[in-house]
């Protein structure tokens, strides 16, 4: 059986579980807190202005008090309660009778600390997983990853407390990271190198729609079952994806029984690596971090990154602290300004594909589409800081996450540009460990400059793009193979 468009076919693959990997970590993000607004009339509400509270008589006739500032009062008479939920408050982590600004701070920094113990799981993952991939091959690689953090989500519905949570998340992270040096050194064996920045595009693209999908499907998987199942439901899609992933990427392009000879030329004639007659051996760490050049990927994705998980973990938190979203109103804005980070991934990609085909070098042709997505970014920037609704908030996320997405597109696919082979995933685990690094900074950072507001989240986020490009272009250098730099010297 031969398949046309191999490459695609196992792209696709990849692309599939990405989506998956969105919807794993999104779980906690979107059921941190979780509220939901109830509305009671005028006769079943009595305000005590003096005690701040307010007594609720709900439909089985039973009375609770709530604080005064989560009871709004409507334009109708009627009563409006913000009912507080979420993992936060079911399992006992934060106390959900605490004052709204205390409830407020204590849930940002402790989901902040979570985070980071992700992020410290994730970035060791992305250092060794890079080695991994390159030793095992993306075939193994990818199944690996996919086992371990689908069943770390899964299992999650066994967590009776923040040391059992911080622990599952761990888990999670150590099995996520796998599949951002994986997709490099996967889009490196099966595209030519005009494509692989396209292949990287629709990869980034993915994660965007799993980005766009998490706040939908988790908000009805929890509203519909809570928390536990959402979390067994959610982390089984991984480990079922599995299995026609091992069917359908038997070999790498020189070797599966299912490629045309006409695709197979195609790839192997535009790959670089595939005219070096002698034998290409991986690099070690040591070597790699010798080469000033390789920092140009490296301390690009330190400043970089954090833009995206900065809003991947706080969109939810800051539309429900801004704008008093409930779970339902939260699922219907969140996946807004992922569909600009899958226009900017998408367009990126291309954009530096297009450039080459029109004759441009690999060098003008990877700057210019760095340039152009910090570029993007500028008005979104400043839009957001200025927001006095929810909808232009997501509109000014979207063209920041677009910029973000065209920008990434193209630094990724540095570690292929610099090297061959063995040594791509290796410098795209070292990229990736760096930028894990940059963003458990800014989670720290985060609870503090966000306690009056969130302007300094927006302004943060906006000067990290044009640092991260400064050194890009300071540290790079001719974008190009390493040793092409040696024989030019």
């Amino acid at each position: 059986m031969k398949v046309k468009g191999l490459r695609w076919v196992v792209l696709g693959m990849i692309m599939l579980v990405s989506i998956i990997n969105y919807l794993d970590r999104g779980t906690l993000s979107y059921m941190w807190v979780a509220n939901q607004k109830v509305i009671y009339s005028a006769d079943k509400v009595v305000p005590d202005s003096l005690a701040s509270i307010c007594t609720i008589i709900d439909k089985e006739g039973t009375s609770f008090t709530a604080p005064f500032d989560r009871v709004k009062l409507l334009e109708s008479g009627e009563y409006e309660y913000t009912k507080i939920g979420g993992i936060a408050t079911e399992l006992g982590i934060v106390d959900p009778n605490l004052p709204e600004a205390e409830f407020k701070v204590q849930t940002k920094k402790i989901l902040a600390d979570i985070t980071i113990f992700f992020m410290i799981a994730y970035g060791l993952s992305q250092l060794f997983s890079g080695k991994l991939y390159d030793k095992i091959g993306t075939r193994k690689g990818f199944a690996f990853s996919a086992i371990i953090w689908g069943a770390a989500d899964a299992f999650t519905f066994l967590a009776t407390g923040l040391k059992s949570l911080v622990g599952f998340r761990f888990l999670l992270g150590l099995g996520e990271a796998g599949p951002w040096p994986g997709t490099t050194k996967s889009n490196a064996e099966w595209f030519p190198s005009k494509e692989r920045a396209f292949g990287q595009g629709l990869f980034n693209a993915s994660t965007s729609v799993g980005a766009i999908l998490a706040p939908i499907v988790i908000g009805f998987l929890y509203l519909m079952f809570g928390w536990k199942l959402t979390f067994v439901t959610v982390g089984s899609l991984a480990i079922i994806w599995v299995i026609p992933w091992l069917i359908i990427n038997k070999k790498g392009p020189k070797e599966h029984p299912w490629i045309t000879d006409k695709e197979k030329e195609y790839i192997l004639s535009g790959q670089p690596e595939s005219q070096v007659t002698t034998p290409i051996k991986g690099k070690s760490w040591g070597e790699l971090l010798k080469k000033r050049k390789n920092y140009a990927l490296i301390v690009g994705r330190f400043f970089i990154d954090p833009v995206w998980w900065m809003f991947v973990t706080f969109i939810p938190i800051y539309l429900i602290e801004q704008f008093n979203l409930d779970i339902k109103e939260v699922a219907f804005s969140a996946w807004v300004p992922y569909v600009g980070a899958a226009i900017g991934a998408f367009s990126g990609g291309w954009f530096s594909g297009y450039l080459q085909k029109r004759g441009n070098t690999l060098n003008f042709s990877r700057k210019t589409a760095m340039i152009v997505g910090a570029a993007i970014s500028i008005p979104g920037i400043i839009g957001a800081t200025m927001s006095s609704t929810a909808t232009s908030a997501v509109l000014m996320m979207a063209v920041i996450l677009c910029g973000y997405q065209f920008y990434c597109s193209n630094i990724q696919t540095l570690a292929a540009d610099f090297h061959y082979g063995k040594t791509v995933g290796s410098l795209a685990g070292l990229g990736g460990a760096a930028a894990v690094l940059g963003t458990i900074l800014a989670m720290y950072a985060v609870p503090f400059i966000t306690k009056v507001s969130w302007v300094p989240f927006f302004i943060m986020g906006g000067l990290l793009f044009p640092v991260s490009l400064f050194f890009v272009l300071i540290l790079g250098g001719k974008i190009q193979n390493i040793d092409l730099d040696e024989k030019e010297k």
